[in-house]
């Protein structure tokens, strides 16, 4: 456990369930509160909508749909925002740095929590 993110509400929207379940037991490994794994973009805009997080871990594409409208609700209520995929991430800069305010791409699960305090 790391003191620093005992009790860090940590929003993740991530569709493939080994990935999901590897960030979810990681960070609440670290201490956080994990909403979700949530893996569709519908769910995901209800979430970012109403559920109370610190900080949120998205996974750009969920199921073949884009995770930017997600960032964009979350960036208008303050929420650091963590994105991850293993596409290129220069191609989505411009349409990401309008919706979050933190932007940190990772690979793995390390990365992700470095992302987010935990180093």
């Amino acid at each position: 456990m790391t003191e620093a993110l005992q009790g860090v509400k940590v929003l993740v929207v991530e569709d493939e369930y080994l990935v999901a379940t590897m960030m979810e037991d990681m960070l609440e490994s670290a201490g956080c509160v994990v909403a979700g794994p949530i893996p569709r973009l519908a769910q995901a805009l209800d979430a970012a909508s109403s559920e109370v997080c610190d900080v949120a871990v998205l996974d750009i594409n969920l199921a073949g749909e884009r995770v930017y409208p997600v960032a964009d609700i979350l960036a208008q209520r303050g929420v650091p925002i963590c994105l991850c995929h293993r596409l290129w991430l220069k191609h989505a800069a411009a349409r990401i740095c309008q919706a979050a305010a933190h932007l940190q791409a990772f690979q793995d699960g390390r990365t992700a929590l470095r992302g987010i305090g935990c180093s």
